[in-house]
């Protein structure tokens, strides 16, 4: 699990400060505010853990089918208030809890640009409990490696460059002797930690009135949700303990939304084609010729039982295309399954419905305010200003931002105004 981020220069940041993150960690804020920066951030560093490439210093992306996200050129990272030097950094803590040869540690990498326009490793320090290790770049190219509190490096050499910003080089780790294994530890760690990192974006596809499948269980959800269908398909077909756990997970939160009473999957006579078929009310449909916010939610409601235990859910508006009930018992989906399932959600949203019913469960002591964080992002001139809410035992928001979610005190008021004033008028 994540436990803390950290960002400077970066996008629309020039610096958050330390944010925590808890297993369901809800950011909102207004439109181009900067919320999805703090996403990306992760999102950037995921692609580059996983480029086939182990000489890249940051893979900005650009690739449709591979890539998360496509971040452009050096400039369209740094934030545009940077000074110099011209560098941006990302950080973040992370507790495995025991799942792990590392359980606790911390990465931190600067970046900058070379001559040449490629961005590059400035500064790497990984970190344990006890232990920092430290890559620093040089003149030419050339790093230096320090260890703990030395003060003189441990070696230096152009053949001890940083690989995927994550990881020392393997000459690095030669020569670092004793300390080489652990820090070859502490990279894996983080790369696991990353790699853990499950993300669903805002744009997802559209229902298909069938689906083709190759009976075989797809290895990730996709950021447009492409491969739900399939994840559906392989929980419903093949055989196993888990048969049907993805389908029946995602009946009962429809049901609970009010959306259908059942997902059905059904084959297409003895075809490798199959159609999802949508329950409600004693009728049976295509899921092409339902609501479009069927279509929408399923992915969400897929990636929260399909994710590996410990994963990191990352969502981009999950409440797309939903009425305000179905919005609201998305955060009972999301403190039950991170509690049951041991995942971890880190939600970007909208939705005031949502987020109203995210205080009851914390007054109903659902989830505790221990595993829970709640983020507003306002923009302030050129960078963005992060507030964590302060929230108490009943679920009140102790340090509200005006005016984000509107006023609906006022608004009933202006309301009952209206109508005396014009009662008093016609006489009645």
């Amino acid at each position: 699990m994540l436990t803390r981020l950290r960002l400077v220069n970066f996008k629309a940041w020039s610096d958050t400060q330390d944010m925590s993150l808890r297993p369901l960690t809800m950011l909102l804020g207004t439109n181009s505010s900067g919320k999805s920066s703090l996403i990306q951030s992760l999102l950037l560093l995921k692609q580059t853990a996983r480029s086939p490439d182990r000489t890249i210093h940051l893979n900005l992306g650009g690739d449709e089918v591979n890539d998360l996200f496509n971040f452009g050129a050096f400039d369209d990272i740094l934030n545009q208030g940077a000074q110099t030097p011209r560098q941006f950094s990302i950080e973040f803590d992370f507790d495995n809890r025991g799942t792990g040869r590392i359980d606790k540690g911390s990465f931190r990498c600067s970046y900058g640009q070379t001559s040449s326009g490629s961005v590059t490793v400035q500064e790497l320090i990984l970190k344990t409990e006890h232990r920092q290790f430290k890559a620093i770049r040089r003149e030419k190219g050339a790093f230096s490696i320090f260890v703990d509190n030395d003060l003189a490096p441990r070696v230096k050499g152009r053949n001890y460059t940083p690989e995927r910003s994550i990881a020392f080089s393997a000459d690095a780790i030669a020569d670092l002797d004793k300390d080489g294994q652990l820090v070859e530890d502490l990279s894996l760690a983080i790369r696991r930690e990353l790699e853990h990192i499950v993300y669903l974006g805002p744009l997802r596809r559209k229902p298909e009135r069938d689906y083709p499948w190759n009976k075989t269980k797809p290895g990730e959800i996709g950021p447009d949700g492409r491969s739900a269908i399939d994840a559906l398909l392989a929980s419903a077909i093949l055989r196993g303990d888990e048969q049907n756990y993805i389908v029946k997970g995602v009946s009962s939160w429809l049901k609970k939304m009010g959306i259908a009473d059942e997902l059905e999957v059904r084959q297409q006579g003895r075809s490798n084609r199959y159609e999802l078929i949508v329950h409600r009310d004693g009728t049976s449909c295509n899921i092409r010729d339902v609501g479009i916010g069927v279509s929408q939610i399923l992915p969400v409601l897929v990636i929260s039982y399909f994710a590996p235990k410990g994963s990191t859910i990352v969502l981009e508006e999950p409440e797309i295309h939903l009425h305000p009930l179905a919005q609201s018992v998305l955060a009972e989906l999301f403190v039950e399954v991170s509690r049951k399932r041991d995942v971890q959600f880190v939600i970007e949203t909208h939705s005031e419905h949502l987020f109203r019913r995210m205080q009851t469960l914390l007054a109903k002591g659902k989830i505790s305010r221990e595993n829970a964080a709640m983020y507003f992002v306002a923009r302030k001139k050129k960078s963005a200003e992060l507030n964590k809410l302060e929230i108490d035992d009943y679920g009140r928001v102790k340090n509200w931002p005006d005016g984000f979610f509107g006023d609906a005190l006022g608004e009933t008021r202006e309301q009952a105004r209206i109508m005396f004033e014009r009662q008093k008028g016609s006489g009645r």
